[in-house]
């Protein structure tokens, strides 16, 4: 109802309350309609090599056949990992053609976290880089798998291009550790073979789960939430309702930076934009920033997603300036907050906005974003999306008046059905329909949200909340700070206190001038502490600050 969403009167034009849920009844629909309808544009691009979205079709197709043959049958779970490259929609694609579920797979992770994550969701077949092929070898024997289809990051860039990165990243850089394991297919093989296989039908109905995306594990052991056709479908539908304003079908450009083993560059770059016909262009390592511009500088780049690190790390080096930015529209930002000294310093040099998002791996992901059509608020995390509702509630469920925190809960046909075997956790994150997000917030009259920080990030200082968001946005406003991390300590005497982790900008900062500049601008309780210089943070494989190491850090 309209009046228990207050943000319907501030969409953008076009933009409707609802979508149709039932426009596809499975992904697959929307694969055919978008790969046939698309054929001959070019649908991916990696390292000079492209492919068109009829020949992803083919390719996909063909792998699927070759997956079912292998005994692999609807239901069973396949792990996919590597990073971006032209195989990973392939062998994605193929998957949702052969009713498997996706198990995105970060490649970084070490043997004893590659092993909880496919027992837990009990793999049966996997798609694997050759570089991660070892940690795999250690642990194999430990899990279910039978099918593994190996790859090199040059297979599929042609036989010239292909032989020298594979040269290089063998050879040269020694990228890829000595591993044996039995009884691999090659993937170009596996498409190969499966010229010789249809595709068996099976029931493909909305409340099939087609995807086991685990959770970070920032905040403890990792969890598979359980993604339906009916949360991927409900979600890229909301995706394209927010962005019919903007974008045109046949002309975008996307840059993809973030891994698409992410559920952000997954559900985004990899689907949400298939409905635009956009070519995608994938940066295999974006901690490389010199890759990120160069993509730019070689495409007419309209779109790009991205994480506040990684634009700010795009920002402060000087080739970026000279980009021309003449056909970007927009850059999308979500994973974490993105700082309004950053976003004022994008305006200045790209001329166009950083439009920021909120969501979550259990809502598929995206639950709200800011308008694109000029009315972004800076600093809020927008307006929810179609056919969502958001709510704040206090530590006992009761709902919040405008302008109260409390706890961030969603409801809409993108919250995922569950954790895999976790009916517990299940319980605990959706309750009466709700997702439970963990995230504290605020709505304004308007219904435009903030995020104001993690429940489990917050610092108590005699008795006190402290936000880290809110003491990162100020320091990260100081000319002399890269970058920054707040997070609380244990002290005697006032149960936790402030500490500071900064990256200098400039070798001259030091903390007597960090600590000046604070009490400028904050009140005593929120006063750092201690203040810790470092040459790095640690980041998750999206760029994303991770605070519980820095606590972590013995001292």
């Amino acid at each position: 109802m309209a009046e228990s969403r207050p943000w319907l009167k501030h969409y953008p034009k076009g933009l409707p309350a609802n979508i149709d849920v039932d426009r596809y009844p499975n992904l697959n629909s929307f694969l055919s309609e978008a790969m046939e309808k698309f054929a001959d544009k070019t649908a991916f691009y990696c390292m000079g090599k492209s492919m068109t979205y009829g020949e992803i079709d083919k390719a996909s197709r063909q792998m699927a056949g070759y997956l079912q043959s292998r005994g692999l049958k609807p239901g069973d779970r396949v792990a996919i990992m590597m990073p971006n490259l032209l195989q990973y929609p392939i062998a994605l694609f193929a998957c949702i053609r052969a009713g498997l579920v996706v198990v995105n797979t970060n490649p970084l992770y070490t043997p004893r976290e590659l092993l909880y994550q496919l027992k837990d969701s009990g793999v049966r077949g996997i798609i694997i880089v050759e570089n991660f092929a070892s940690h795999l070898q250690e642990i194999i024997g430990e899990t279910q798998i039978e099918t593994v289809i190996l790859t090199s990051i040059g297979e599929l860039l042609g036989t010239v291009k292909g032989s020298i990165v594979n040269f290089v990243v063998r050879k040269v850089k020694r990228m890829v550790p000595k591993f044996s394991i039995p009884n691999t297919v090659n993937f170009k093989d596996a498409i190969a073979h499966g010229k010789n296989f249809t595709i068996k039908d099976f029931e493909d109905s909305p409340d099939n789960v087609i995807a086991h995306q685990y959770t970070g594990g920032t905040t403890g052991v990792a969890k598979g939430a359980m993604l339906t056709n009916r949360n991927i479908v409900a979600n890229m539908l909301q995706i394209k309702g927010c962005l019919d304003t903007r974008l045109k079908e046949g002309e975008e450009i996307t840059l993809c930076p973030l891994p698409m083993y992410h559920i952000f560059a997954f559900i985004v770059n990899c689907l949400a934009m298939m409905a635009y016909g956009s070519m995608n262009v994938l940066v295999t390592n974006a901690r490389d920033i010199k890759s990120v511009i160069k993509e730019f500088k070689n495409h007419k780049i309209t779109v790009m997603t991205g994480v506040n690190s990684l634009y700010n790390a795009m920002l402060n080096d000087k080739d970026f300036a000279k980009v021309d930015f003449s056909q970007f529209k927009f850059g999308v930002g979500g994973a974490m907050a993105i700082q309004s000294s950053v976003n004022e310093r994008w305006k200045a040099v790209t001329g166009s906005d950083l439009i920021e998002g909120y969501g979550m791996t259990e809502a598929s992901p995206v639950v709200s974003v800011n308008p694109i059509d000029g009315t972004a608020r800076i600093g809020t995390i927008g307006l929810p999306v179609p056919s969502t509702d958001v709510r704040i509630v206090d530590d006992n469920g009761v709902v919040q008046p405008v302008g109260q925190r409390g706890e961030i809960q969603v409801k809409g046909p993108q919250v995922m059905k569950g954790y895999y075997n976790k009916p517990a956790e299940t319980a605990n994150t959706i309750r009466d329909g709700w997702l439970c997000t963990g995230d504290i917030g605020i709505m304004d009259e308007d219904g435009f949200f903030r995020i104001v920080d993690r429940k489990k990030d917050m610092i108590i200082v005699s008795g006190f909340k402290v936000f880290p968001n809110e003491i990162e946005e100020v320091v990260s406003a100081h000319p002399k700070v890269k970058e920054c991390a707040a997070v609380g300590i244990p002290n005697e005497k006032s149960g936790e206190v402030l500490k500071l982790f900064i990256v200098k900008k400039d070798r001259s900062l030091s903390k007597n001038e960090l600590l000046d500049y604070c009490k400028e601008n904050l009140t005593g309780y929120k006063m750092p502490k201690e203040i810790e210089f470092r040459d790095s943070l640690p980041k998750s494989n999206v760029g994303k600050i991770l605070r519980r190491e820095l606590r972590e850090i013995k001292e």
